[in-house]
């Protein structure tokens, strides 16, 4: 199944990695209803950047996913290959 890395440009005012972790959870509990599978993530609190490795079978699958669980769409999504 493709693999694809989204990005999340600017968190919201105020979020906090806690948050992403729920967002996460959001996840988890609706990617079965799509053949998505969210691996993990990556919080720059910083920057308020995250990054979501995803399974899923095209881009619009995740997408749906993050739109349906809580809303915070990604900002970029690309299609990638992990190496070693």
């Amino acid at each position: 199944m493709p693999l694809f890395m989204d990005v999340h440009e600017q968190l919201p005012d105020g979020a906090t990695v806690a948050d992403v972790a729920g967002a996460h959870q959001a996840d988890l509990g609706t990617q079965g209803e799509y053949g998505v599978s969210y691996q993990r993530y990556w919080v720059d609190e910083a920057n308020g950047k995250v990054f979501c490795l995803v399974e899923a079978p095209d881009a619009d699958a995740a997408i749906a996913v993050h739109r349906e669980a809580h809303g915070l769409v990604a900002d970029k999504i690309y299609e990638v290959v992990e190496g070693a």
